[in-house]
């Protein structure tokens, strides 16, 4: 049988494709072979490995042909890139890694000139005293004089240049060292008291607070509130800057408030009359309120307590108490900060004999009726509810009593504090708690033995304080003897006690009907 042979026309990297007619004869459909599984093309198995084997080796030179090219492909996209790193006029035959060290080398220079630059000298720390020390009275007594001659008349301009001239004495002075947040929240009223008056000398104290005198209250009440402003701002920008240190960010630092903490400190010891006239404005501004702004005002008053012992008593009476009746008064750093100022007052030299006789001033009671009762049931509270600063109130009552109950016996303003003490002291006796009963009482016979009007209220009240009516007889009656030379009138006792008689013989008759 003749075998018909075809090439095919593709050229196929120089090797050609053989087909043979028989072959494709056998395999058409229609003509069954029953030994087709077992026929080998062509007659031989091996010559159909052979072309088998053929076509992989060709199909494998292809690929590595294809390879090649790519890569002389690359390798011109690469020289191109070195040689567009060359500069405008160099030799194309110039070696590439020639180049390429050069830049190197260069770059190694700048970074070893960047390491050999000099540092910057960081400036000496300057700390308070260091800065005080360096004050001359001579000099501040010139500049004040020239000050006072410049701006005749205008004493607000002359308090700014005053405290100018402390910024720059200590201007030097970061605030690193006089970080006075951290001091007044983690130091004793104690230490801070004396913060920075103590690093000036004598001299220079003298001749400031000599100056101040001249100054009017109008022109340093400005000047006080002024300097709180400014304190009151470093607080909010230290502790905006503690919060975003907090959050990763970096942190703020204020600049140092030594001129105005001594300025301010040195205008209230010589002037403490000022933060009385403050007081409205400071109470009714919320931007001076808070647990974060009590530290600076309890340093104020104690400056203020340098000069007058009853200005302190005073400012502590009517604006600090009351921190204990608000929502603050359960806040035990508020509790011991509220103590701390009252005991440092009463542990001044001659302090009881000082405030007892100036238990009045301008008309002003220092202890008036209501803190008198804040008081009361502060040191005398449920057993339940006693805490640690109760024995410290305990301590310092006697003494603020005594104040309270000071004045002039059958003035017109001691018969209205009798009163109004005899009012809140017969609520207090019917709270149903035996010590505060038991002192509450006592206030309420004291009522009797110094105005005789208070016979004519506690008729008016009676029926609607049977238990603390019934509490002060029972008391006077055990008491008689003493009390009965102190009552302010035995008449007005027997005509209220003949009434209470009538009232209660009243009260039982028609509760039998």
């Amino acid at each position: 049988m003749e075998q018909d042979q075809s090439f095919s026309e593709e050229n196929n990297h120089g090797w050609q494709k053989v087909t043979y007619a028989k072959k494709q004869r056998k395999n058409q459909p229609g003509k069954p072979n029953p030994d087709n599984s077992r026929a080998v093309p062509n007659g031989s198995a091996e010559k159909n490995g052979v072309f088998k084997n053929l076509e992989k080796h060709a199909e494998e030179r292809r690929r590595k042909l294809e390879s090649q090219r790519a890569a002389a492909i690359y390798d011109d996209e690469d020289d191109v890139a070195v040689r567009s790193k060359k500069k405008w006029g160099d030799d194309e035959n110039d070696d590439v890694t020639s180049d390429v060290d050069g830049n190197v080398k260069e770059t190694n220079a700048a970074e070893v000139k960047k390491k050999e630059k000099p540092k910057k000298e960081k400036k000496p720390k300057v700390t308070v005293p260091e800065a005080a020390a360096k004050l001359d009275a001579s000099d501040l007594a010139a500049f004040l004089s020239h000050v006072s001659g410049s701006y005749e008349g205008q004493q607000d301009i002359q308090l700014m240049r005053f405290a100018d001239y402390f910024g720059r004495a200590f201007s030097a002075v970061s605030a690193s060292q006089f970080p006075w947040l951290k001091l007044f929240r983690e130091s004793a009223l104690s230490k801070t008291a004396d913060v920075p008056v103590s690093f000036i000398s004598e001299a220079v104290y003298k001749i400031s607070v000599d100056w101040i005198s001249q100054n009017s209250y109008e022109a340093l009440g400005s000047f006080v509130l002024w300097s709180l402003d400014s304190i009151l701002a470093d607080l909010a920008h230290q502790q905006t800057g503690s919060k975003s240190s907090k959050k990763g960010g970096q942190p703020t630092s204020s600049k140092s408030q030594v001129a105005i903490f001594l300025v301010l400190a040195m205008v209230l010891r010589r002037r403490p009359d000022v933060l009385i006239n403050l007081l409205p404005r400071v109470r009714e501004n919320s931007k001076y309120q808070g647990q974060d702004k009590l530290p600076v005002m309890l340093w104020m008053i104690v400056q203020a307590c340098q000069g007058d012992l009853a200005v302190g008593l005073y400012l502590w009476a009517h604006h600090i108490l009351p921190i204990l009746g608000g929502k603050s008064g359960s806040n035990p750093q508020s509790r011991d900060l509220v103590l701390q100022l009252v005991e440092r007052i009463l542990s001044a030299p001659k302090a009881r004999t000082v405030l007892i006789n100036g238990a009045v001033r301008k008309g002003e009671r220092l202890m008036p009726p209501a803190a008198l009762d804040l008081l009361l049931h502060v040191t005398f509270p449920e057993s339940s509810v006693r805490v640690k600063a109760t024995e410290r109130f305990e301590a310092i009552y006697p003494t603020l009593k005594e104040v309270a109950l000071a004045g002039s016996p059958g003035s017109k303003a001691m018969k209205q504090v009798t009163q109004q003490i005899q009012t809140l002291a017969v609520k207090a006796a019917g709270e149903g708690i035996p010590e505060l009963s038991r002192e509450a009482t006592g206030l309420f016979l004291w009522c009797l033995t110094q105005n005789p009007d208070c016979y004519k209220q506690w008729d008016k009240i009676y029926m609607d304080n049977i238990e603390a009516s019934a509490a002060a007889l029972r008391k006077l009656a055990e008491e008689w003897k003493e009390l009965s030379a102190k009552q302010s009138s035995l008449e007005a006792l027997r005509e209220s006690l003949k009434s209470f008689r009538e009232k209660v013989s009243g009260l039982c008759i028609f509760s039998c009907t």
